[in-house]
């Protein structure tokens, strides 16, 4: 029996093809390197970007490839994170697809391109389908979420910008599902207005906070770090608390009132935070992980929250059953 020390190099040489293995274990080792329960969570974003510019997800073909666009990049950056963090993957989490050698490296580069070259193309072509938007600002913040993705994933995650490059990736999402909408006037950057800026912000603010948190869950945290992370998440949701007044200074209505939004913000924030305390005063593995779960998935409620200000209720709804297979799949394949 061979007992010698596998080399990192040695995965790019490795076979995907195991004839003894279930195909349902080969499909689940897919699915866990995409961490597809996640994938729900930028689908919520885009639609609710969509949403805030749009009284429905009309014209349907627009906000399908837009939605597309979003998903495949989302995959991508899942796929090319673990194929450039594949040495640190042998030594904190060898059961992942590739460390394990369910999946070959090169195979997982393949995939990984493929979806990010594939997510790009869909990005440009929902600006060509546009019918008031202009064509080229779909296909730009597309390319900057591109852009971003392989900044964080190539080196940047492991450095103090990582977490500021995720929320930048986050807010780039939503401003690609808001992108399908006329330009603002001359005072709107990038035709973007001040609001939907502070949307896209807000998010971005507390996914920064939340990559913040996930950067040591495969090892005891330190409480310090937990406690500042969740600090710049509840920043995020702080910022969303003032959507409501600018939405009236831009002549537009709230169907909610402002007491009952933030009563609404108050309830998520409490729940991301009773958890986010557990995980200080145990900041084990386990515990860190499941806060960082709890934050990634309550982002569809916030997503479901946002959409409720400005449209009926049903559209929130729609947002929120993204939480159904967000769930189901996360109690067989890992979120993290």
């Amino acid at each position: 029996m061979n007992n010698a020390k596998q080399q990192p190099g040695d995965h790019a040489n490795r076979s995907v093809e195991r004839s003894s293995e279930p195909r349902r274990w080969v499909l689940a080792s897919y699915l866990q390197l995409f961490r597809l329960p996640n994938v729900f969570t930028a689908l919520a974003d885009v639609m609710m970007g969509f949403l805030f510019v749009h009284s429905s997800l009309s014209p349907l073909g627009l906000f399908l490839f837009l939605a597309l666009a979003s998903g495949l990049l989302y995959l991508a950056g899942m796929v090319l994170n673990d194929v450039w963090d594949i040495e640190q993957d042998e030594r904190d989490r060898p059961e992942r697809p590739i460390p394990s050698g369910a999946i070959a490296l090169t195979t997982a580069r393949r995939i990984g391109f493929g979806l990010w070259a594939a997510g790009l193309l869909c990005g440009w072509a929902a600006g060509l389908i546009g019918l008031d938007e202009p064509a080229w600002r779909s296909g730009l913040i597309a390319t900057a979420l591109a852009g971003c993705i392989l900044l964080y994933d190539i080196g940047l995650k492991h450095s103090p910008l990582g977490p500021l490059v995720m929320g930048t990736c986050r807010a780039l999402n939503v401003l690609l599902g808001m992108s399908a909408a006329v330009l603002v006037g001359p005072l709107g950057v990038l035709g973007f207005s001040a609001v939907q800026w502070l949307v896209a912000g807000a998010i971005g603010t507390y996914i920064a906070g939340v990559t913040w948190l996930a950067r040591t869950e495969s090892r005891t945290s330190g409480r310090g770090l937990i406690a500042v992370a969740t600090l710049v998440m509840m920043c995020g949701i702080a910022l969303l608390g003032l959507v409501h007044r600018w939405l009236l200074a831009d002549g537009i209505r709230p169907r909610v009132d402002e007491q009952t939004w933030f009563l609404l913000l108050g309830l998520i924030g409490f729940f991301i935070v009773r958890r986010c305390a557990r995980a200080v005063s145990n900041p084990s593995p386990q515990r860190v992980q499941w806060a960082v779960t709890t934050a990634i998935w309550s982002l569809i409620v916030l997503d479901a929250a946002i959409v409720l200000l400005t449209r009926y209720p049903g559209w929130s709804i729609l947002i929120i059953g993204l939480l159904v297979p967000t769930v189901a799949l996360g109690q067989w394949l890992k979120s993290t």
